[in-house]
């Protein structure tokens, strides 16, 4: 992490122009709870949705049916991005993160992709997404382990809700 004196500045700009229409339903209270913290906004975020033959909103956020095993799944990652205060209070969200990642180390990665760094520093993302893939936002996925990812990034969500301080999800996380 690097000094930032605009940081105040950028955030709130960027929560500004922050819409409740921006965010998926279900991780809503999370993005408020990290963005009511000093140290820390959100930039951009998603729950993570699974598309397939009979089910094509790519913005659906309701849980895998019983389908068939056969059927290939198109996984749209899920994701929180996030810029950090370069303060004690930023860098042990950021160490709080990294623990995250321990809940699959396969499928949870923490980033700081190049792109956020350069239109603002101390950016970081942590997703959901299986290792292979992780440098794509989605992926084509058999039915189990689309499956396998759902419950992944459900309990991801819930290690991110309890950071954030942000009211219990809703029954599906």
């Amino acid at each position: 992490m690097v000094e930032n004196p605009r940081f105040e500045d950028q955030k709130r700009k960027c929560l500004a122009n922050l819409t409740a229409e921006m965010i998926d339903e279900p991780i809503a209270g999370i993005v408020a709870g990290f963005n009511n913290l000093p140290c820390c906004f959100t930039l951009q975020s998603c729950f993570g949705h699974f598309l397939f033959p009979g089910q094509e909103d790519p913005f659906c956020c309701d849980p895998l049916p019983e389908i068939s095993l056969d059927v290939q799944v198109e996984y749209k990652i899920a994701y929180l991005a996030f810029c950090l205060e370069n303060s004690d209070p930023g860098k042990s969200l950021l160490e709080a993160f990294r623990k995250v990642t321990l809940i699959d180390p396969d499928n949870i990665q923490l980033c700081s992709p190049d792109w956020f760094w350069e239109r603002q520093v101390n950016t970081f993302a942590l997703q959901v997404e299986p290792d292979r893939f992780k440098h794509s936002d989605q992926a084509v996925l058999g039915f189990e382990e689309a499956l396998n990812l759902e419950e992944i990034r459900n309990k991801f969500f819930r290690a991110l809700k309890r950071l954030s301080g942000s009211p219990p999800p809703r029954p599906n996380l």
